[in-house]
């Protein structure tokens, strides 16, 4: 009985606030993209690897092919093609002033499937990223404008729906669109994390505290904090009728002692500063135990400001006094569905601050380490927190140089920093321009061409770790899936995979009996779709793969039809 009169003021003022959000969107303009009720497998906000979730993910009953609609009138805007990412994608501007994105598709409608393999073969390119013109196909609400698929980046059938602001070009909340969604289901806390304010969050393990349903609302113990300003973290999933994907929450509201402290609000967030989804949650929590927890308050390296609305501190809490302070975080979905947390926390009588014991590199500020052999730069918005950086050199005979531990993998970077490393032996000059800059996180290894300037090798990179460079002289891998002299006749494609031993693909060609194809990527794998470049007969492709080093490998494959 003691929370009802707090929750029943917390919820008009959620309610009121919605009901202000929602009335700057046109809620009866969209349509349904699909001819199923919508299914969501991912929504607006939710926390992936490197970046915020830009758009919601609807079901297709696990299946491809399934027609999709404009969702209003407009015009196709721009048609984007590409082997990660949104795969086939195709971008509609509607007079209301937003666009929308349907994404991971596998065809368009006939005219602008046409329009786009004349396009290929003009370019003699797969990849493509086209804008046009209002009179070049122009869509009604409810026009068939392509099938779903599993292309990009996708890893199971869905379709990937956005809404953006056409002028801004920012994704916004697409569940604040009118579009009919049935969820009564309220987010799901499971844990609440506590973070000392007066040490860097990579220097620190947080307090965790399981969360238990009581009396209508999440709790914990009373919790005695290690710190006088303290930061709060939330685990918490959202969940939805007819569906067991876990998404997020839309909007969170702190209150301290029942004074609010401030607003996050996960409705607009632009492709410009989606990577602050680093700064967003626990990032070295999530690097060790996969964990999502998510902050309400904002580190100082934080420039996402969009989503976050303060009345206090950012965030941070000030226990200082050693009473007993209750907190209260408010969790509503984008159906407004609230689920509420109340714990109560006090400072401990004697704690001392993690102190850094190396070289500190300051947050919003440029920083830079020095090594007789490599050197690193990063500028004032590589951070989030401040950092203690440390630093090692493993002899290592096997490349051209040691290996460098630069760092710590559990530390996030948000811009590209140039890192430079001296060989440390003689380079033979036929493979001065074969090196590779290799990485290591410990689990996986990645490598980049690194080019020669003055001595020293250079790349741009984004990314604390292990560093070291070797010679890259190995081509990329092509191979058939089908066999050498095949008879093809039935079949609808061939195959083929192009791996890289340390760097990346960089660039590839298909060439049938002379003259150029179109070969589609879906990350290693290529494949042509037979079609009237490829009649009944013998035939011979040429498929040739370039890495980032410059290295070369020919596959010369005979079939017939």
């Amino acid at each position: 009985m003691r929370y009802k009169k707090i929750i029943i003021a917390i919820c008009m003022v959620q309610a009121i606030m919605a009901d202000a959000q929602k009335q700057n969107y046109p809620l009866a303009d969209f349509r349904n993209p699909l001819d199923i009720p919508i299914l969501l497998a991912g929504n607006f906000g939710e926390c992936r690897p490197n970046h915020f979730h830009s758009g919601i993910d609807i079901k297709t009953n696990g299946e491809e092919n399934l027609p999709v609609y404009a969702i209003a009138d407009g015009y196709v805007s721009r048609i984007k093609m590409e082997a990660g990412g949104f795969g086939h994608a195709l971008y509609i501007t509607h007079p209301n002033g937003y666009t929308s994105l349907y994404a991971h598709l596998n065809d368009f409608a006939p005219a602008i499937q046409r329009f786009v393999k004349t396009t290929q073969y003009k370019t003699e390119s797969w990849t493509m990223d086209v804008q046009l013109t209002a009179s070049q196909f122009p869509v009604k609400k409810g026009q068939l404008i392509a099938w779903s698929g599993n292309t990009g980046g996708s890893t199971a059938p869905h379709l990937h729906l956005e809404i953006r602001d056409s002028k801004t070009e920012h994704p916004l909340n697409p569940q604040l669109f009118g579009f009919d969604i049935k969820d009564d289901i309220a987010p799901l806390p499971t844990q609440i994390a506590l973070y000392d304010m007066r040490t860097s969050i990579y220097q620190q393990t947080p307090q965790i505290a399981k969360l238990k349903k009581k009396e209508g609302v999440y709790m914990a113990d009373t919790i005695l904090c290690n710190a006088p300003l303290a930061g709060i973290g939330v685990n918490v999933n959202d969940y939805m009728n007819g569906s067991d994907n876990t998404l997020t929450f839309y909007t969170a509201d702190i209150y301290l002692d029942s004074v609010k402290q401030g607003t996050i609000t996960l409705d607009d967030i632009g492709y410009d500063v989606t990577r602050y989804l680093h700064a967003h949650i626990d990032y070295k929590t999530k690097k060790q135990t996969g964990e999502w927890i998510q902050l309400m308050y904002q580190l100082r390296g934080n420039a996402l400001d969009g989503i976050y609305k303060w009345t206090g501190n950012k965030g941070i809490l000030d226990i200082a006094d050693k009473k007993t302070h209750r907190i209260n975080i408010a969790l509503t979905d984008a159906n407004r569905n609230t689920a509420n947390i109340f714990l109560y926390i006090r400072a401990a009588t004697d704690t001392t601050a993690s102190i850094c014991k190396s070289n500190i590199f300051k947050v919003n500020e440029v920083n830079q380490f020095e090594h007789p052999n490599v050197i690193i730069k990063l500028n004032d918005k590589a951070l989030y927190d401040d950092v203690c950086f440390g630093f090692a050199a493993v002899k290592d005979a096997s490349g051209y140089s040691d290996r460098y531990r630069l760092g710590d993998v559990y530390v996030p970077v948000h811009s590209y920093f140039d890192i430079s490393i001296k060989p440390n032996k003689a380079i033979p000059f036929a493979l001065k321009d074969k090196i590779a800059l290799v990485y290591s996180d410990g689990k996986d290894e990645t490598g980049k061409a690194a080019m020669l300037d003055n001595g020293w090798y250079k790349a741009s990179v984004r990314n604390m770790g292990e560093y070291r460079l070797v010679a890259d002289t190995t081509a990329p891998v092509i191979k058939p899936m089908q066999k050498q002299n095949a008879i093809l006749s039935k079949a609808k494609r061939m195959s083929f995979t192009i791996k890289d031993n340390i760097t990346s693909v960089k660039k590839y060609r298909g060439e049938l009996d002379g003259k150029w194809i179109c070969i589609e990527q879906h990350g290693s794998q290529y494949f042509y779709t037979f079609d009237e470049h490829c009649p009944k007969g013998k035939h011979t492709l040429v498929l040739t793969a370039t890495d980032e080093n410059g290295n070369t490998s020919k596959l010369i494959y005979n079939f017939s039809r």
